[in-house]
């Protein structure tokens, strides 16, 4: 297996090591038609119908009809309620009960995901970290490590971008770093398991923490795919 060479650093920002990456995962070739097919259907699975408008038969009143068929000179009408009079109902309009699913095979989903990160880690839009060390919730130390990561070359923006800035992937669950990065708007943390193919394409980087056992973690991926 052809493997991808890159640097991991400690939370100050200094070089302590390297690893070898799975090209399967981080050396896919980018395909945006692809990528476009699965985020569209993804978010699509996800909306919920919210907004809800009314039939002629589901608005209330209307029963008796507004006048006589013949005689009058005027239109025929049978209910005040069809959908050419004011307060009468919608056609077409949108309806809470409509199913928006879009079924996305699970080995595509995979796909997807190895594609975006194979982008990130080709755009160098991907720092690997050895350990977070956080001994309790503290905003000071997750803006400290924010600082001494952001000395990485090419990673300036993780201190400055107001927006969306980074993704940080957790190999397990840590509620110390989590929680000292909640006060920040721009970070999302998450664990790598619950690594989310939408949400990562909206930051500009991806921190993965302890990579030996993330990427251990994404290749399992595939490998319950085939089972």
């Amino acid at each position: 297996m052809t493997t991808l060479k890159t640097s991991v650093y400690n939370q100050n920002g200094k070089e302590v090591s390297s690893i070898e990456l799975p090209e399967s995962v981080f050396g896919v070739a980018w395909n945006a038609d692809f990528i476009h097919q699965v985020v569209t259907s993804l978010t699509s699975s996800a909306r919920e119908g919210a907004a809800h408008a009314k039939t002629r038969g589901e608005v209330r009143g209307g029963g008796r009809k507004p006048w006589k068929q013949k005689g009058l000179g005027k239109a025929r009408h049978g209910s005040s309620r069809s959908p050419i009079w004011v307060g009468g109902g919608t056609t077409h309009g949108p309806r809470n009960d409509k199913n928006y699913d879009r079924k996305v095979n699970k080995k595509a989903k995979v796909k997807a995901l190895y594609t975006v990160l194979s982008k990130k880690f080709r755009d160098g839009e991907m720092l690997f970290v050895d350990s977070l060390a956080f001994t309790e919730p503290k905003t000071k130390i997750a803006r400290e490590t924010l600082t001494h990561l952001s000395e990485v070359k090419g990673f300036m923006a993780l201190k400055n971008k107001r927006n969306n800035a980074a993704y940080i992937a957790l190999d397990t669950k840590n509620v110390a770093v989590e929680k000292s990065f909640a006060n920040f708007s721009n970070i999302t943390v998450a664990e790598m398991r619950n690594i989310n193919l939408v949400d990562i394409l909206n930051y500009k980087f991806v921190v993965i923490v302890n990579p030996e056992n993330a990427v251990k973690a994404l290749e399992g991926k595939v490998t319950a795919q085939n089972k």
